[in-house]
């Protein structure tokens, strides 16, 4: 696990909110923040966090690793400025949602599925410890975003926050599981099928006994359905508690 800010913390704020630009004056430069990191998340998506480093940013930018450091210091800076730019992604998103969505449902709703794409294209960003976020920019404009979407809620300010936090804590951990998913026959040698497949003859075996008469009426279908439908219905039951919460706040008609 990563954590954000594990390098010079003013350096990387200092990157994120754009005061560290080269001079314009001069020659135009080769390189630039925007075009490091651009190359960094390309790596990241293709290989994983792990295969970062600042000489493979700068093989895949086709210049010294050296001639880098002049705009990051280091690969712990490099991290908190990729992190940041992939969450325009997702406040780009949120901002539709604010224009599209009638109720506070229906826009945390879009948002949750915004997230869970972002954590799907970048899979790397949940190797990043969200503990202690580095606010740059898009992070602060995501958080006043979601506030945003519940303002006229009638939920206290500290409600708020902690109703953002339930419901990225959910986004983060569904899509956490569908990541370990996808990865699992890659990482193991063994594929699905026949992962399920080596278990068929001692489940049979097991399920003929009679001890397990509920797992046994199942239908061989409902574990695909499942999975197929567990974040749908995991968001919405998360939301059906904050409604829950919502609606007792509104005043009496």
């Amino acid at each position: 696990m990563q954590y954000s800010g594990s390098g010079d913390i003013t350096a990387s704020l200092r990157l994120l909110w754009g005061l560290d630009e080269r001079p314009s004056r001069g020659p135009k430069p080769s390189l630039t923040v925007d075009r490091i990191a651009a190359a960094a998340i390309e790596l990241a998506d293709e290989e994983g966090l792990t295969a970062l480093s600042m000489r493979r940013v700068a093989a895949k930018l086709g210049v010294g690793t050296m001639s880098l450091y002049r705009y990051v210091p280091s690969k712990a800076e490099l991290i908190d400025v990729i992190l940041d730019r992939v969450i325009h992604e997702s406040v780009t998103h949120q901002q539709q949602a604010e224009l599209t969505g009638e109720t506070w449902r229906e826009k945390l709703t879009v948002m949750a599925y915004s997230s869970r794409e972002l954590y799907l294209r970048h899979k790397w960003l949940l190797q990043i410890s969200a503990a202690r976020p580095l606010i740059g920019p898009n992070a602060l404009n995501a958080f006043n975003n979601y506030l945003g979407v519940l303002v006229d809620t009638g939920l206290t300010d500290t409600e708020k926050i902690n109703t953002i936090g339930l419901v990225d804590g959910f986004v983060t951990s569904a899509t956490r599981a569908v990541i370990e998913a996808s990865q699992a026959a890659e990482r193991t040698g063994t594929s699905d099928e026949d992962y399920w497949a080596a278990h068929n003859p001692f489940l049979e075996k097991v399920m003929a006994t009679g001890n397990y008469p509920h797992i046994a009426e199942l239908p061989s279908t409902v574990y695909e359905e499942a999975v197929a439908n567990s974040f749908d219905y995991g968001l919405q039951r998360v939301l059906d508690g904050l409604e829950v919460l919502i609606n007792s706040r509104k005043p009496d008609e």
